[in-house]
């Protein structure tokens, strides 16, 4: 039933799976990610119990139920399937209060805000931050660690369906993008100083407005590119108030050993709390993941898409 090779391995069993799904995973299917060399594997998380081990790993024994953090894309492990292969180091022995499918939810979106709110941008109680397409499962997250620390999350969405959901979550005000203005709506929540960080997946023209509405020595971070429009640099906000405005990944952190540690550590003591819970939107069945990436590509979901096997 399992096979596995390399001594650093670990395998999942089929019966206990869970598969998170990613917007960059429609991107790879597409051909807008990374390259794929067929026949090629897809897919990023998944949650399981530990079916087999390498002949030097230590730490990890079947049985052990563990989720994944992956650090690169699409092709290279592959978790659309009834098992995978990782590297042990990318396993982890997750909360048991968290289910399977919120299990194979977490890293990625955990992760991704972690990296950019908290290590790069030094995020802490009382800092005003915009979190931009905040339904998402990386939203939602980014919602619960500011929220975590003490700061006071803005979250925007593109239509007044989500304001409730969104309050509901932890928002502590929702900037409507298609009603609201949107540089003046953030300054009225932060009483005219502006916010100290933009956290965005969007891109696009409304980082200009995002820029407008930011405080001094800011930070404007942008790590998606839903918007198919430039994205320009908001120049004179920028010289004004002293913004920087950076591009950031999921790989930056996750890529690197010292840092993908420190992050495991904080988010695995917020599960452990229950300051940080993943929010899963819906699940589908293995055989209906065609259904699952339609829903994903539809913007309807409130956090994530998880399928199981």
């Amino acid at each position: 039933m399992f096979a596995w090779q390399g001594a650093d391995s670990i395998g999942f069993r089929s019966t206990t799976a869970a598969i998170g799904l990613n917007r960059a995973e429609v991107l790879f299917r597409e051909g807008n990610y990374d390259p794929a060399t067929l026949p090629s594997k897809i897919g990023y998380e998944a949650a399981g119990i530990v079916d087999a081990v390498g002949a030097n790993v230590s730490d990890l024994v079947p049985g052990d139920i563990v989720s994944v953090i992956p650090v690169s894309g699409g092709v290279a492990f592959g978790s659309y399937g009834e098992v995978m292969i990782v590297p042990a180091p990318l396993a982890v022995k997750h909360p048991p209060s968290l289910s399977f499918a919120e299990a194979a939810a977490a890293w990625v979106q955990y992760v991704t805000a972690y990296g950019a709110l908290i290590e790069l941008a030094g995020m802490t109680r009382g800092d005003a931050v915009v979190i931009s397409a905040a339904s998402s499962s990386v939203g939602i997250a980014a919602i619960q660690l500011a929220n975590h620390v003490g700061a006071v999350p803005i979250a925007t969405t593109r239509t007044s369906a989500k304001r409730d959901a969104l309050l509901a979550a932890g928002a502590a005000h929702v900037v409507v993008t298609d009603d609201d203005p949107v540089t003046e709506s953030i300054r009225a929540f932060t009483h005219g100083v502006g916010a100290r960080i933009v956290f965005d997946p969007i891109g696009g023209p409304i980082v200009t407005a995002f820029a407008a509405a930011m405080s001094r020595g800011g930070l404007l971070i942008v790590y998606g590119a839903l918007s198919p429009k430039p994205t320009p640099f908001p120049l004179w906000p920028a010289i004004r108030n002293g913004l920087s405005m950076r591009g950031y990944s999921f790989r930056e952190l996750a890529s690197d050993d010292v840092r993908r540690g420190a992050a495991v550590r904080f988010i695995s003591d917020g599960l452990e709390s229950g300051a940080l819970r993943p929010r899963v939107a819906r699940t589908f069945p293995l055989d209906a993941i065609v259904d699952a990436h339609r829903y994903l590509e539809s913007n309807e979901q409130f956090g994530k898409v998880v399928v199981t096997v």
